[in-house]
């Protein structure tokens, strides 16, 4: 049986006590379960004060048999921040922009950037795999998506692994390994009709939203965006076509995280979770995972979680 993890960014103090509620032992430096495994949705890193740790934890439960994982966009970006681009010698994959240091400051000021350890951080989440999918449930960063998972498949290993020669091509903005990379790790974007445009929290013009794919009824591009609450109304109400949103098959529940929830944790539908509640947010942020038992349908009561500042 597996507990899911959500996005933990650095709260190793958090992660102990909820691995600890959860039952689990520290025992010779790694913490285990007599009869079940984790599973982590990624995004280890940057905001909290506790990134080294967070990943020594990690990396030591999926390396001893203890738990398994799969990459979030802060491991995809923090691979990408640290290759070169071999078209433009010099430069990085992940452009070092000030925007997007701000993103990775702190993570590089506790691994110390360029060291050994840093070095071997990196080589290991490259290790990590895209998505996993089990006969009971599927596990993915940020949105389960058909056309992309097959895509993506052109880029991976056996193990859901991005090869090595696939990094360049998915960090490029255009390819079809950079879409897949984006919609899987960082959520599904749709184009806002013509003239309609939101600005973002540092006051860009955004043409494009996120949305809330996991939603299948007929819906608007307000229902489904993924806005600042400012922004919300310049959102049309306009129907969104029926082939936009993938839509989820139920064939079996999948769990996500990135989504920054609120509140108590429950299900976003029958068949899917998010178990991002926003560990690193303000006050009353949550470390949370669901206890999965091989159920068909999820439900509330096998959500677990420690508030900000456990211990």
């Amino acid at each position: 049986m597996y507990d899911l993890i959500g996005d933990i960014h650095g709260y190793a103090s958090e992660l102990k006590a909820l691995l600890a509620k959860m039952g689990y032992q520290e025992i010779d430096g790694t913490w285990q379960h007599p009869e079940r495994k984790v599973i982590f949705l990624g995004d280890f890193v940057d905001r909290g004060q506790e990134q080294v740790e967070t990943v020594r934890i990690a990396r030591n439960m999926v390396e001893s048999g203890n738990a398994l994982a799969v990459m979030g966009n802060h491991e995809f970006n923090a691979v990408a921040w640290a290759t070169e681009d071999p078209e433009n010698p010099g430069e990085f994959l992940r452009p070092h922009t000030e925007k997007n240091l701000n993103q990775h400051k702190d993570f590089l000021e506790q691994i110390g950037e360029g060291s050994e350890l840093h070095q071997e951080m990196i080589k290991w989440f490259k290790t990590l795999p895209v998505y996993l999918d089990f006969p009971e449930f599927r596990v993915v960063h940020a949105c389960w998506h058909p056309d992309h998972i097959e895509d993506i498949n052109k880029y991976t290993d056996s193990h859901n692994r991005l090869l090595p020669e696939a990094w360049d091509q998915a960090s490029r903005k255009g390819t079809q390994a950079y879409e897949s990379i984006e919609t899987l790790l960082k959520g599904l974007e749709i184009r806002l009709p013509c003239g309609h445009f939101f600005h973002d929290k540092e006051g860009n013009p955004r043409y494009d939203i996120r949305t809330r794919w996991w939603q299948q009824k007929s819906l608007t591009y307000r229902d489904l965006a993924m806005v600042p609450a400012s922004e919300i109304a310049k959102i049309p109400h306009t129907p969104v076509e029926a082939d936009v949103l993938p839509g989820y098959d139920g064939e079996k529940p999948v769990f996500v995280g990135h989504y920054w929830m609120s509140g108590t944790p429950a299900p976003l539908s029958e068949h899917i979770a998010c178990l991002d509640y926003s560990v690193a947010g303000e006050k009353g942020g949550k470390l949370c995972a669901y206890r999965f038992n091989n159920e068909s349908s999820l439900v509330a009561d096998r959500f677990e979680w420690v508030t900000t500042g456990a211990r």
